[in-house]
């Protein structure tokens, strides 16, 4: 008999019995390790069951889901051989099933097979629209009929933290189906967490994200402005550039629209001291940031993907350019989630405990305030473009994301309950 461990919320969970279960929790109540007892369980139904697993992205396929299912696989005594080119998860082991690992990022790629049971993780990460398609995608191959059951009840689970008003709180909170059930877990359900676990995430996020990110709650995080914790008052500072101090300057490409915002450090803290809007192009910005910056350091934060966009030189990228130009470019493989980085702004002008480390000359900087202040959400629960004021924000927050990212520790250590 295998064992696994759960808190009281995913024994829950593990007891429903619908045919559309959602596990909805706040950060540290164990999503990804229900998902997987859970995936595993479903294969110890048959040899010839195949189980689906979904992330949003790749990277938390290979870093959160793989992993994750290896280390349940092994404490269990499950032999298994991982085909990372296929990304299945065979086992040899008799009576269990295999796992096929896929992302919802490309929900037309999810296609070619059929699956006896499907769960997908952090289904509300995605906008309504996708997340919907991703979901009716899914249903679609959840068909399989493993040879030794006789009525295979297939069925398809959600483990996700609430992200607003968004496709699972209207499938499953607002009007439910008699399939579709689900049980909400906060994060004080786990009694094994540090002791200071949730005073720490008081204190990174606003107050507007406790009820989601803490009590596992569907809240309006789409409402008001977009840098709702700026304050043109409480968030000044009067101080410039002293013309010798290292300048990191976060940089948005648009052809005709470049924006960047230049930050100095006061004890590690951040100041936006200066603006350049609307240059050309990236040769433009290039010289406007050496006639105002000459014999100092310079940190470029810009659009990830300016490493394959090409302005201007088809022969190199826009990063390069800004290397060749003898700036430090400070870019990773691709951009941060843009929730991440709103959360990250958010935080850095006024974290929960009220602390603004995050200052803006706003008679420097008087584009970027403005921006901050008007920026709205679009109806998609993005960050609206039409407007025009996203250029500085992004700008500003490539820097911030990069230098001051907020952290998501997730915590899983349960209690004992037999199959």
């Amino acid at each position: 008999m295998i064992q696994i461990k759960a808190t009281r919320p995913q024994l829950d969970y593990h007891k429903l019995e619908c045919k559309h279960p959602a596990f909805v929790g706040g950060f540290g109540t164990g999503k990804s390790e229900t998902m997987c007892n859970q995936a595993i369980i479903d294969a110890s139904h048959s040899a010839d069951a195949l189980v689906g697993i979904y992330e949003p992205t790749y990277d938390l396929v290979r870093l959160i889901a793989a992993p994750r299912l290896e280390e349940k696989l092994y404490k269990f005594g499950i032999a298994y051989k991982y085909n990372k080119s296929e990304n299945i998860i065979y086992t040899n082991t008799p009576g269990f099933g295999d796992f096929i690992l896929r992302t919802l990022d490309n929900p037309s790629r999810i296609v070619g097979y059929e699956t006896y049971r499907s769960h997908i993780d952090e289904l509300d990460t995605l906008s309504e629209d996708k997340a919907r398609e991703a979901w009716i995608k899914i249903k679609a191959r959840n068909r399989q009929a493993p040879s030794n059951i006789d009525k295979p009840f297939n069925r398809v689970s959600v483990y996700t933290t609430p992200e607003g008003f968004k496709f699972v709180y209207k499938t499953w909170k607002k009007d439910p189906h008699d399939e579709y059930q689900m049980i909400q877990a906060p994060t004080m359900s786990n009694p094994y967490l540090p002791d200071d676990y949730v005073d720490s995430l008081r204190a990174a996020y606003p107050e507007q994200l406790i009820e989601a990110y803490l009590n596992g709650e569907f809240v309006n995080l789409t409402s008001g402005t977009v840098y709702n914790n700026y304050d043109r008052k409480l968030n000044y500072t009067a101080r410039r550039h002293d013309g010798k101090e290292p300048v990191y300057i976060g940089m948005d490409f648009n052809v005709g629209q470049m924006a960047a915002v230049v930050h100095v450090k006061d004890n590690g803290k951040p100041r936006a001291v200066d603006e350049i809007c609307n240059a050309y192009d990236t040769p433009e910005m290039i010289r406007i940031i050496q006639d105002r910056y000459r014999d100092v350091s310079v940190m470029v934060y810009p659009d990830a993907s300016g490493g394959s966009r090409k302005s201007v030189d088809a022969s190199k990228t826009d990063l390069a350019l800004l290397s060749q130009a003898g700036f430090s470019v400070m870019a990773k493989g691709k951009n941060p989630f843009v929730k991440d980085r709103v959360l990250a702004m958010n935080v850095a002008f006024c974290n929960n405990d009220g602390y603004r480390n995050y200052l803006v000359n706003a008679d420097m900087c008087p584009n970027y305030a403005d921006c901050l202040e008007q920026q709205v959400w679009s109806e998609n629960g993005e960050p609206d473009k039409k407007a025009g004021n996203d250029h500085m924000n992004d700008g500003g927050g490539y820097f911030i994301a990069y230098e001051y990212p907020v952290n998501k520790p997730i915590h899983n250590i349960d209690v004992e309950f037999p199959i």
